[in-house]
């Protein structure tokens, strides 16, 4: 069951709290789509979302040889609505960031 210092110690680190937001705002992306958008080497960007996977905030699938990452639907109530506050506040800066990576459509592995 994940508590509130877990969730608080893994949003602390601004990579994991930028893929949370990010897949708040996408649903899911691919690993390859999130280190394209924040620029970051792709084992980093793996590392950090097994971090948040182990912790119960993200569900993963594999498709090929691609992995696919969504927020999961089964985080508590608590947790999911301080997700949606974060995102809220961050809702343009997020949309840059996309934009500069290449637009809305990121089909990079698709």
């Amino acid at each position: 069951m994940l508590t509130p210092l877990q969730l608080f110690k893994n949003l602390s680190d601004e990579t994991r709290l930028m893929l949370v937001l990010l897949l708040r705002q996408s649903e899911e992306l691919c690993v390859c789509e999130l280190a394209a958008i924040l620029t970051l080497p792709q084992p980093k960007i793996s590392r950090h979302l097994a971090m948040l996977r182990v912790s119960g905030l993200l569900l993963d699938r594999r498709e090929g040889k691609w992995i696919y990452y969504r927020l999961s639907p089964h985080m508590p109530a608590w947790a999911a609505g301080i997700i949606e506050q974060a995102y809220l506040s961050q809702q343009e800066a997020l949309s840059r960031l996309v934009k500069r990576a290449g637009g809305d459509g990121l089909t990079l592995c698709r």
